[in-house]
């Protein structure tokens, strides 16, 4: 997108397109009743007063999934439009060049479990091509998944019998300990596609990437169907360190007033009293750990309120609002071999030209 009206200096939209973007994703679809298998929900008073240990910590922190609200996710969506933001269009053109050559290698009638679907399109392209049998929606926002599967009913519903997919959702915090074990074993016969694109393990710390990928490991392996199952997921790898800066500070400041706009959610959540102006945005490559590292610095020094306590801020302080993991081939290669995953011939992996983005295609050892 490219336009300087988009934001004001203090953060907020302005631009009608953004809105429009907002007004979608909070848009409802009227269709017939989808199966909703509920595992766990938000809590929302757990995650405030994480949200609020985060920011009163020292250093401060806050968890990304405070960015999404109707603002937040309005700015993601412009976000993925910039020029410096190649991650989404990079990962696209992966799909559309290699489609048929990555469905080749996947288990034909599957269920694909999309792991946080959102609204699914990016799953919708490989339910044909992959022959997939039945498609799992893995979300924590139950209104959300929902309205998003009754879509996809909608569109699926124009296909001919022959090639009818069951559609089920889950609401799950999967990025926690989860279970499909018993959901999947409805269909014996039917292999596990686990599916999570979009590089988003990035935003896992430490170990927690490793536990993860462990978690869908076991899934497959303990699926009875004849056909191995598979993981196909989204990485972002190592590149120029000024192509990772300029895709998290861009020079419009869309990225910087997503950042901020933290700030302003808890304002709202936890009765603060965050002054935006008085933080500014940074993104810096860390060396040691590979990633990418989203910060607030304190422009001066300050005395925030949230709620009944009292948080000073020096000049300069960091607040780190994300972090976003880059790796190398043969880097993720070893993390997904430490999960139990097959490396050698049984890993497959396609990169765009540039080598900026892989798409991953794993089985258990």
């Amino acid at each position: 997108m490219k336009t300087s009206a988009l934001i004001d200096e203090s953060g907020s939209l302005g631009h009608r397109r953004v809105l429009d973007f907002a007004l979608r994703r909070e848009a409802k679809v009227e269709s017939p009743e989808v199966r909703v298998v509920v595992q766990s929900t938000i809590d929302e008073s757990a995650d405030r007063a994480a949200f609020r240990a985060g920011l009163l910590a020292k250093p401060a922190t806050s968890s990304p999934k405070f960015f999404y609200d109707p603002q937040g996710s309005a700015l993601f969506g412009a976000i993925c439009e910039l020029d410096e933001y190649y991650p989404t269009r990079t990962e696209a053109r992966i799909f559309e060049r290699h489609r048929a050559e990555i469905a080749s290698v996947l288990p034909g009638g599957s269920q694909w479990v999309d792991l946080g679907c959102g609204d699914g399109l990016k799953a919708r392209g490989w339910l044909e091509p992959a022959h997939a049998r039945r498609y799992v929606g893995v979300d924590i926002a139950e209104p959300w998944l929902r309205s998003a599967l009754a879509s996809l009913v909608a569109t699926l519903s124009k296909m001919p019998p022959s090639r009818s997919i069951d559609v089920v959702g889950v609401v799950a915090d999967f990025t926690r300990p989860f279970d499909l074990h018993e959901l999947l074993l409805e269909e014996p016969s039917m292999a596990p596609v686990f599916f999570y694109p979009g590089s988003s393990i990035g935003n896992f710390v430490g170990d927690d990437a490793r536990a993860f990928l462990a978690s869908v490991r076991d899934h497959i392996e303990r699926h009875p169907a004849s056909l191995p199952g598979k993981l196909m997921i989204g990485i972002d790898l190592v590149k120029d360190r000024s192509t990772l800066r300029a895709a998290y500070d861009d020079a419009v400041g869309v990225t910087a007033a997503f950042n901020r706009n933290v700030l302003r959610v808890a304002n709202r959540l936890l009765d603060a009293d965050f002054d935006l102006s008085a933080f500014e945005h940074r993104a810096i490559f860390n060396e040691t750990h590979g990633r990418i590292e989203m910060q607030l610095v304190s422009l001066r020094p300050q005395t925030v309120h949230i709620g009944e306590a009292v948080r000073r801020f020096e000049q300069g302080e960091v607040m780190v609002t994300e972090y976003s993991h880059k790796y190398t081939v043969d880097g993720f290669a070893t993390l997904l071999e430490s999960a139990g995953f097959a490396g050698g011939d049984r890993l497959r992996c396609w990169r765009d030209e540039r080598d900026w983005f892989g798409v991953f295609v794993a089985e258990p050892a």
